[in-house]
C-alpha cells in the first residue's frame, strides 16, 4: 500500500529542501529527456525553473495535442448531499456548520439528471457527496448510479474513500471512475486540517487509490488541495504516488487536479497563496512528467485563465457547476461546498473552446462497453 511505501522512501522535509535547490541545470536537463523521474519534476515545479516557463509552455502543449490531439473533454459535477461526518477546516461540509443538510431521494436525483440534460448535451457525470456512511453509503451510492445511468455514458464518483469490494461491486452498477483528493501528503499535519472523522484517518484515504486499482477502476483521479501545505512538496508526492499506481495498476487511467481553495462557510484562510503562473508552471511540468495524464480543470478556476490552459495542457473541464446538492433543480439554495470562479454556461464554454481551435468533447464512454 501506497501510505507504508510513502513513509519509506520519501520525507516530507527532505522532498522539500531537494525541490528548493534545483538549478537551471537541472531544469534543462529535465527539459532535454524524453522520460522524467520524480527528480526531474521537482526541477520543473522548482524556483529555479520560473524563467523557463515559456519553453515549458510550447513543450506542454505539443504533448497535449500529439496525445489528445485538440480536444476538451466536459464533465459536470452533481452533489447529491451534504451530509458530513468530517470535521475539515477548510470544508463548507464541515459537521459543525449550522446549515440544514440536504440528502437527495432518488427521484430528486433523477429530476437533476433532466435538468442537466436540458443545459447541454452532457454524458460525463461526476457524482459527489460528503461523507457520511449511514445515510450515503455504498447502498445509497450505488442507487445513484443506477438512476444515472439512463441519462449518463460515463459516471464517476467523488465520495468517501471505500473497501475494495465496494469499488467492485459500484463498478458492476456501472462506475467508470474513482476521484479522491488526498488533501495534503504532510502525514504530520494532515490531521490539523481533518481533526475527527474518518477523513482523518491518513492511511485509510491514501491507501484508497490501491484498493481503485485492485477493484479494476477504469480511471482514477487524483488530487492535493492548494492552500493547506507546501504545495510544490504535495505535488511532489502526488506525482511519486501517480508513478507508483502506474508500475502496479497500469490498465488504469489517471488523471490529476490541483485545484487552489475557494472561499466556504468554513472561512477558512489558506496558508498558501498559487498565482496563476505558478499554476501554469504545475500544469506544464506534469504534462512533460506524464504526457498520458489527463490533467482536469474545474469552475475554481475562473473562466479566462481556463481558456488559455485549455490550449496548452488541460484536457479536461467542468462547466455549469453548481456546488450545492440540488442546484440545479431541487434545492438551489442547499448549503455548497465552496463559491466557484466560473459560472459560464456550458453553451459558452463551449463555444469559446471552438474558437480557441479546441474541440469539446462531451463523451468518452460508449454503453455497448459496460
Amino acid at each position: 500500500m501506497f501510505s507504508e511505501y510513502l513513509k519509506t522512501h520519501y520525507d516530507w522535509d527532505t522532498t522539500t529542501r531537494e525541490v528548493m535547490s534545483m538549478t537551471s541545470d537541472d531544469v534543462e536537463r529535465a527539459l532535454a529527456k524524453e522520460h522524467l523521474d520524480d527528480r526531474d519534476f521537482m526541477a520543473l515545479i522548482s524556483p529555479a525553473a520560473a524563467p523557463y516557463i515559456e519553453t515549458m509552455a510550447r513543450r506542454s502543449k505539443a504533448l497535449t495535442e500529439r496525445r489528445f490531439g485538440k480536444t476538451v473533454s466536459i464533465f459536470i459535477p452533481m452533489y447529491i448531499t451534504n451530509s458530513c461526518t468530517n470535521s475539515c477546516v477548510y470544508c463548507g461540509f464541515n459537521r459543525h456548520n449550522k446549515f440544514a443538510r440536504v440528502v437527495l431521494t432518488p427521484e430528486q436525483i433523477e429530476a437533476e439528471c433532466k435538468a442537466i440534460k436540458a443545459m447541454g448535451p452532457f454524458e460525463n457525470l461526476l457524482l459527489v457527496t460528503g461523507e457520511n456512511p449511514a445515510v450515503a453509503g455504498t447502498d445509497y451510492i450505488e442507487r445513484a448510479l443506477q438512476v444515472c445511468r439512463p441519462y449518463f455514458s460515463n459516471l464517476t464518483i467523488e465520495v468517501m474513500p471505500l473497501p475494495t469490494e465496494d469499488y467492485a461491486r459500484l463498478t458492476r452498477s456501472g462506475l467508470n471512475g474513482v476521484i479522491c483528493f488526498q488533501e495534503t501528503y504532510n502525514h504530520q499535519r494532515y490531521k490539523i486540517y481533518h481533526p475527527a472523522g474518518m477523513k482523518s484517518k491518513f492511511e485509510w484515504r491514501c491507501d484508497g487509490f490501491d484498493r481503485m486499482g485492485q477493484a479494476g477502476v477504469h480511471k482514477i483521479g487524483m488530487g492535493v488541495l492548494i492552500g493547506l501545505e507546501d504545495w510544490r512538496t504535495d505535488v511532489t508526492m502526488m506525482a511519486r504516488h501517480l508513478m507508483y499506481l502506474r508500475k502496479r495498476y497500469w490498465q488504469t487511467r489517471y488523471s490529476v487536479n490541483f485545484p487552489r481553495m475557494r472561499p466556504s462557510e468554513s472561512g477558512f484562510q489558506p496558508n498558501v497563496v498559487m498565482s496563476d503562473r505558478e499554476l501554469a508552471q504545475l500544469t506544464f511540468a506534469f504534462r512533460i512528467f506524464d504526457p498520458d495524464v489527463d490533467i482536469s480543470y474545474s469552475t475554481r478556476e475562473n473562466h479566462t485563465f481556463r481558456n488559455n490552459m485549455a490550449t496548452l495542457g488541460v484536457t479536461t473541464m467542468s462547466a455549469g457547476s453548481k456546488t450545492d446538492p440540488g442546484g440545479y433543480a431541487t434545492y438551489p439554495d442547499a448549503l455548497e461546498q465552496f463559491a466557484i470562479s466560473d459560472p459560464t454556461s456550458p453553451s459558452q464554454v463551449a463555444a469559446d473552446l471552438r474558437a480557441l481551435g479546441r474541440e469539446p468533447v462531451w463523451k468518452d464512454w460508449d454503453r455497448i462497453f459496460d
